[in-house]
């Protein structure tokens, strides 16, 4: 009889383990697969129907449709984008707790489009590429490209910021904590124009993160061919990316610490940025695609 209640208590402590580390990853988001997102927007535009609606942003190139949370109604239209690399989903967790925020209290004489996932065959298979290509290499870029715009998906985004005159963009991605700001690609003349504001908005975004501040290959690495570059070479709209958290795999307490942080540093950046876009933004310095050129200045 002992032996028999032995058996049950452990076959009971083995079946209650799946269903405990499945809730600590959809509590981190690690599981939570596309059709969750778009269940959590519709949720939310039902919730605050006079505050959030959802919206198609386009095709991508498995025939599924990129979804967005518009949020308020202001003139002034911004947008904040996650989850251009698929297995980056604490970017994901992020622009759904922003949503949220946004649908509850929209940002006063704006109107706000987050789009959780805008890789989505990557996000539910949970790898970095869509199809075989890097989508934050896919944008035109005046030293070079991995495109351009042969996924649907970055082609639907500029289409999309395009035709809603967007001002400002947030971009989220993981994982080295920092809010860098253009240029990012192949040179050594980085600064834009504007970089004194582009530094006092990233410093605004940073208050309760802590993360470091600069330009995008100063803090990381020059990429040609990114959306936060092309969003302002191409438009003039202001343009940020915040690198979160630590990790591509952050746990369910990490997820829920970079929301913390993040989301109000994002909404001050938005409520912070200029209400039109930026006048002079063409790239007027030159480009090195040596390994010189792609190097951090401090190497």
């Amino acid at each position: 009889m002992k032996k028999q209640w032995s058996l049950v208590l452990l076959s009971l402590v083995s079946f209650s383990l799946p269903a405990h580390h499945s809730q600590a990853a959809n509590a981190s988001g690690s599981n939570r697969t596309y059709a969750e997102v778009q269940a959590f927007l519709a949720n939310l535009a039902k919730k605050s129907p006079s505050a959030a609606q959802v919206v198609n942003v386009g095709m991508n190139d498995t025939g599924q449709m990129i979804q967005a949370l518009k949020t308020g109604n202001g003139p002034v239209a911004n947008i904040v984008v996650a989850t251009h690399h698929g297995n980056e989903y604490g970017s994901t967790e992020v622009a759904l707790a922003l949503a949220e925020s946004l649908a509850t209290s929209p940002i006063t004489g704006q109107t706000v489009y987050v789009i959780p996932v805008l890789n989505v065959s990557g996000y539910n298979q949970k790898q970095r590429q869509e199809l075989g290509q890097d989508p934050n290499r896919n944008y035109p870029g005046p030293c070079g490209t991995g495109g351009p715009f042969t996924l649907k998906s970055t082609k639907a985004l500029a289409d999309f910021i395009a035709q809603k005159n967007i001002v400002a963009s947030a971009t989220l991605h993981t994982h080295s904590p920092a809010v860098v700001y253009p240029w990012g690609f192949s040179t050594h003349d980085l600064e834009t124009r504007y970089n004194g504001l582009y530094i006092d908005l990233a410093k605004a975004a940073t208050v309760e993160s802590g993360y470091d501040v600069g330009n995008s290959r100063d803090l990381l690495y020059a990429a040609d061919g990114c959306y936060e570059d092309y969003a302002m070479v191409e438009h003039g709209i202001w343009s940020l990316l915040f690198e979160l958290g630590t990790s591509h795999s952050p746990t369910a307490s990490a997820v829920e610490h970079m929301k913390q942080v993040n989301v109000p540093g994002i909404r001050r950046f938005l409520t912070q940025a200029p209400t039109k876009r930026a006048e002079h933004h063409a790239f007027e310095g030159k480009c090195d695609t040596t390994r010189d050129g792609q190097r951090r200045r401090e190497d």
